[in-house]
């Protein structure tokens, strides 16, 4: 009787030792949340094919292992080469890499989590941002996030209603040298001046920086922020801005991509472009928190700068303040609604 009793107070004694660590096991699993399953809009841009391949690497850490790209809509622009000549060579090559393929963006929507708007095209972004925002999934558009100022101001005001995060950068952005520049950690004192660059090649349907010049300004919009009043269009390849503290910043048309900065103790690199991994990063991060990366105001203003060197050409170079070309945007951006 005794030595039953003893066998039953050593497996009660163990079942209250192992069960705690079960049940630690169990809250460790459970506290490890299932990837986000992303959805691709526009599948004509060699975009799709990195950031699938950067998401879904087996080996992906941190916020990359926490989405997996599950689905795409090829989309394309019949009136754009350089969709419609790429859309079904990518598409193709996503239902290879097991990305279910959907004819239409409402058949899509139900079964993604997040989506990412990768259409090169940017006039059809507002109509595709619309149904996402409609069916409350967090939004990353990338670059040019629209065609004009205007369908911007109505993508985020139309994100603010449906309480949906939403957000649009270059791959520029996060190189690591820009970040510093930005954070002030480059041995030039206080910044008075950045030049940044990279190539801009013209699109006819869309504002001269839109198509690639964004690139550059971006990178400049990176490191001198927000707060440009005025713009000039000194060359077709060659756009300056004052800041209202007075610094200048400049976007030159070059090959490559680069950003040099000038301070009170001296001038430096700022380095160059560091690939797609650091903005998909940004991005899975971003859909995991629903807090954007970049401020809205920062991205509004960087897309008024590139219209403003579009009027500031048509003006034969006069400077343009930034201030008209937004309420120039937010009565076009309420007039079509």
């Amino acid at each position: 009787m005794r030595n039953t009793l003893k066998l039953s107070t050593a497996l009660a004694l163990c079942a209250a030792t192992v069960m705690p660590a079960s049940l630690v096991l169990g809250e460790e699993t459970a506290a490890k949340p299932q990837p986000l399953r992303a959805g691709l809009i526009g599948l004509d841009t060699s975009h799709v094919l990195a950031f699938t391949d950067l998401i879904n690497d087996p080996a992906a850490e941190g916020p990359l292992a926490e989405v997996e790209v599950t689905a795409g809509f090829p989309g394309g622009s019949p009136d754009l080469p350089a969709s419609w000549d790429r859309v079904e060579e990518y598409t193709a090559k996503l239902r290879e890499k097991g990305v279910t393929i959907y004819d239409d963006i409402e058949a899509m929507l139900p079964h993604v989590d997040v989506v990412l708007v990768e259409s090169v095209d940017g006039r059809p972004h507002l109509e595709q941002a619309r149904k996402v925002i409609a069916a409350k999934k967090p939004l990353y558009i990338d670059k040019p996030m629209a065609a004009s100022l205007a369908d911007v101001l109505k993508i985020f005001r139309l994100a603010d209603e449906a309480g949906v995060p939403v957000f649009s950068s270059s791959s520029l952005r996060f190189s690591s040298g820009f970040q510093a520049a930005r954070r002030g950690e480059l041995p030039i004192g206080t910044l008075r001046k950045c030049t940044a660059w990279s190539p801009m090649h013209i699109e006819p349907h869309h504002p001269d920086l839109f198509w690639y010049g964004i690139h550059g300004v971006e990178t400049l919009y990176t490191i001198m922020g927000p707060g440009c009043k005025s713009v000039v269009r000194e060359s077709p390849e060659r756009v300056v801005g004052t800041w209202s503290d007075g610094r200048i910043g400049a976007f030159e048309a070059r090959n490559g991509y680069g950003a040099e900065v000038e301070g009170t103790d001296g001038t430096a690199s700022a380095g160059t472009y560091e690939g797609y991994k650091p903005l998909v990063i940004e991005i899975c991060r971003f859909f995991r928190t629903g807090v954007a990366p970049v401020p809205r105001e920062e991205t509004i203003e960087l897309f008024a700068f590139m219209e403003a060197a579009d009027e500031s050409k048509r003006l034969g170079g006069k400077p343009v303040e930034i201030a008209d070309i937004l309420k120039r945007a937010e009565a076009a951006a309420a007039k079509a609604e």
